[in-house]
């Protein structure tokens, strides 16, 4: 990161929040949450690669704030998106693990009881829709338009066997709400372009806001990114190893559709009033050439390559550009859309809003523990779960359920190369201590579909 943090020290009260986010004119703003899938924290060129561009979310970052310290909920997908929808642990919304399409190796039901950022924000007088990957359920209560989304034009599964086919393991989770649909072209195309309807169409409503979610399922594997994209980063690189040149050219596509978006908001005069956030949901896949520098591991590990994600957040009419060093989660999007909303926040959040990072004041030091938790079947894993904990400068992790716990300085070591669990027994017990109450807390969701 080559520009200063710029995270303003100037304490704003929460009374303020509500003000500042109805604007002068006393109009809620609209929201829109772009959540990518497998994005690791250096393959953007804002973070500093320099072997991929990605102009429109630079753009978003530089006319907006840029947080570089933020986390995933969890190191892969299911877990991060009922984390985001309901601003709580994962495991406290029955979401351990990934909801898959084979049933005896799915390891999470999202609780039906507890509401989505979508009902909250359509009781609020907002339309709500998600356009993209779904992957928190395939069947009712748990598909979309049963949980708070008035549109739906996306993926209900887990990941498409081929960008252009659409399926999953033979099955077509192509939805235009309850619809089975079969349509031609290439994944990231289409959801941009739905999006990018969706938009023009929200702007004749004039004085209703809308919330959309646009999950991308780029560029998780299989990496195919459309052939003249491959071309034109081969042409430009041909240093690149064909794995890594076809990640870069999947996700410079990725960022083209982001900059349609882009365009169409401000096509449709919209872009001045629209909060919009970009991040990923876990960290890159090694495996796939994936970068997150400068953090060890990747995708499945509780190393911080495999959390540390990209985020940046734009709003031209109220947020000045800058840079904000809290140390966040990506589930803060959610009582953070609530309070911009105007929504009263629900009792019981584990996430905690960013607005007064937004309002030009500071955020401070967290004090909440960081947890993380996955659970996962397969040889490796056994159905067993696997935790994390962050208390300060301090990191208590295992990363699978066979191994020893491990401690970390993060302050001293941010690259996690020397386990301090040994020589600070106190610390692990400590730590250990406040895990196993997370662990407990988690036990209270089903995360099975009950009988």
């Amino acid at each position: 990161m080559r520009r200063k943090y710029l995270c303003w020290s100037i304490v704003v009260l929460c009374a303020a929040a509500s003000a500042f986010a109805q604007g002068v004119k006393g109009a809620k703003p609209n929201i829109i949450i772009i959540l990518t899938d497998d994005l690791g924290y250096s393959d953007v060129s804002l973070y500093g690669r320099a072997d991929v561009r990605t102009p429109s979310i630079d753009r978003i970052g530089k006319e907006g704030l840029v947080f570089p310290n933020m986390r995933a909920n969890c190191t892969v997908c299911s877990p991060s998106r009922a984390a985001l929808m309901t601003g709580k642990f994962p495991d406290r919304v029955g979401v351990p693990g990934v909801i898959r399409t084979e049933t005896d190796n799915t390891w999470g039901y999202l609780s039906p009881s507890v509401p989505t950022l979508a009902d909250h924000l359509r009781r609020a007088g907002y339309h709500t829709a998600l356009v993209g990957k779904w992957h928190l359920g395939l069947e009712e209560p748990n598909v979309p338009n049963s949980r708070g989304f008035d549109f739906f034009h996306g993926f209900l599964g887990d990941m498409m066997d081929s960008y252009t086919t659409h399926r999953r393991l033979g099955h077509n989770y192509m939805r235009r709400d309850r619809e089975v649909i079969d349509p031609p072209g290439h994944a990231t195309d289409l959801f941009t372009g739905w999006a990018c309807d969706y938009v023009r169409e929200r702007a004749k409503e004039k004085g209703k806001p809308f919330f959309l979610y646009l999950a991308y399922n780029a560029p998780h594997c299989p990496i195919e990114p459309p052939s003249d994209w491959l071309a034109r980063v081969q042409a430009r690189d041909p240093s690149l190893s064909p794995k890594r040149a076809a990640l870069v050219a999947l996700i410079e596509h990725l960022d083209d559709g982001i900059g349609k978006l882009l365009d169409a908001l401000e096509a449709a005069g919209l872009a001045q009033d629209t909060i919009i956030a970009v991040t990923s949901d876990n960290g890159g896949a090694l495996n796939f050439a994936s970068c997150n520098d400068p953090w060890r591991g990747g995708k499945e590990d509780h190393y911080d390559g495999g959390l540390r994600v990209p985020f940046a957040l734009r709003w031209p009419a109220r947020v000045k550009p800058g840079e904000c060093a809290y140390t966040g989660l990506v589930f803060d999007l959610f009582p953070t859309a609530l309070e911009l909303a105007g929504v009263p926040l629900p009792t019981g959040l584990d996430a905690r809003s960013l607005t007064p990072a937004l309002e030009g004041g500071a955020l401070g030091t967290p004090n909440r523990d960081l947890y993380f938790v996955r659970r996962e079947g397969g040889a490796k894993y056994m159905g067993k779960s696997y935790e994390a904990l962050i208390q300060g400068d301090w990191k208590l992790m295992q990363n699978d359920p066979f191994s020893p716990l491990q401690l970390f300085n993060l302050k001293d070591d941010p690259q996690e190369k020397a386990d301090l669990a040994k020589q600070t027994p106190q610390r692990v017990r400590e730590m250990s201590h406040a895990l196993r109450a997370h662990i407990q807390a988690g036990g209270s969701a089903p995360w099975e579909k009950p009988e």
